[in-house]
């Protein structure tokens, strides 16, 4: 599917979609629980759908409507292979959850996934008393439990998602243990799931989030959870309000612990104008003047920084391309060939640096690569453009937030 975006302004109010990441999160835990969960606020993107079905076939009961779910609770797997369509987190996060059950399962996915390393997960699972094999490093991967626990070597430098399973999964184990955690990365992502962890009556303690110390023979308490809105998602609609007019977007919480609430920081160096109250944040077109940002620990932040970059004067530097490899592309080279499509300079010269000179936006044709954050990061430039921009795949941004393009629709009131 093609998108046609227009040089327009912006200006008005959009809902901020729910978060995947929490949805995803709040979803293995009821998987885990004893009991009944309710889950308001959901959102059915691709990611949370392919989530839905893995805890299905892991023995959940699993009732949907418009913006709720209720979930029974069981590990009681169905078959023995899970599809976790395209969702990276989906991967990582419950693969440490299979390996509680105590028959081989294999665990695969769809698309780009298929091309993202798992093998950190490897070894890891293997100490914790797991048998685990994968295609040469690669989906599918094979599982048998249980983990027991112990003491276990994770590195953090990839990806704090695996992190994330293994904190949901050995409160389950049989005997505590003590994760030792190198480079962590993501910090953020990490606090996220403390603090749903505590929703559903798990402990987890740390060591400046170098040692993990967890408990085993926990259990995870029913609860009634509402999922908060996605600042990943939201971060193009507010970009498009400080390079292209004004825009509100309610359902977001500035006390949110996403890592990707750091936008509110870059807009505020670029000089943008921004209002926030307990529930919404609006943003208005400014001078903006270039501006460096680190990235390191928000790395889905990129496309929408590039977006922002690009509508101010200068060069703005952007670090923490490392992180950038194993997305749903090669994204600091898709950002690259994306913006420079559209007549913006950008330099991947120097390691783990991305520097993006702003300067006007050229009607192009460009392809999101099917990466859902490219797309939205496209039509955010596209606003100001001399013309029209056409993003190709649009409909990538389903993985996400497949709301987007009504709601950019519905902020642009004018063309310019």
């Amino acid at each position: 599917m093609d998108k046609t975006i227009y040089r327009g302004r912006t200006k008005g109010s959009v809902t901020a979609p729910p978060s995947k990441s929490y949805a995803q999160r709040a979803i293995a835990a009821a998987l885990l629980c004893r009991g009944e969960t309710v889950l308001t606020n959901m959102v059915y993107c691709n990611d949370t759908r392919a989530a839905l079905q893995v805890a299905r076939d892991l023995g959940a009961e699993v009732l949907c409507t418009e913006d709720t779910c209720t979930i029974r609770g069981g590990l009681r797997p169905s078959g023995r292979e899970l599809n976790v369509g395209e969702s990276g987190l989906a991967t990582r996060l419950f693969t440490p959850v299979t390996a509680l059950c105590d028959e081989e399962i294999v665990l695969t996915g769809e698309g780009s996934l298929l091309g993202r390393p798992v093998s950190m997960m490897e070894a890891p699972l293997r100490e914790l008393g797991a048998e685990i094999s994968s295609r040469e490093g690669y989906l599918p991967i094979r599982v048998k439990g249980p983990v027991q626990g112990g003491q276990v070597s994770v590195d953090g430098s990839l990806s704090s998602q695996f992190i994330t399973g293994l904190l949901m999964s050995l409160p389950l184990a049989e005997r505590d243990t003590t994760m030792n955690v190198a480079d962590l990365k993501s910090r953020p992502y990490i606090d996220m799931t403390i603090g749903l962890l505590e929703a559903f009556g798990i402990e987890i303690k740390h060591n400046d989030y170098k040692q993990f110390f967890i408990e085993g023979g926990q259990r995870y308490t029913p609860a009634h959870y509402n999922i908060e809105g996605d600042w990943s998602g939201a971060s193009c609609l507010l970009v498009a309000g400080a390079t292209a007019g004004e825009a509100t977007v309610r359902n977001l919480n500035p006390l949110s612990l996403q890592a990707d609430t750091a936008i509110i920081d870059a807009l505020t160096r670029a000089g943008a104008e921004i209002t926030t109250t307990r529930d919404s944040v609006t943003v208005r077109r400014n001078e903006l003047r270039a501006f460096e940002f680190d990235a390191t620990h928000c790395p889905d932040l990129f496309p929408a920084l590039a977006a922002l970059a690009a509508g101010c004067r200068g060069t703005s530097v952007l670090r923490g391309t490392r992180r950038l490899v194993h997305k749903e592309s090669d994204r600091a080279r898709t950002i690259a060939d994306v913006f420079s499509r559209m007549g913006i300079d950008i330099d991947l010269s120097t390691e783990n640096l991305m520097r993006i000179t702003g300067g006007p936006i050229r009607s192009a044709t460009v392809e999101s690569h099917n990466d859902h954050r490219i797309a939205m990061a496209a039509a955010t430039a596209a606003l100001n453009s001399d013309d029209s921009v056409v993003v190709r795949r649009a409909e990538a941004v389903n993985k996400s937030y497949p709301g987007f393009w009504d709601d950019l629709r519905r902020l642009t009131t004018e063309k310019r």
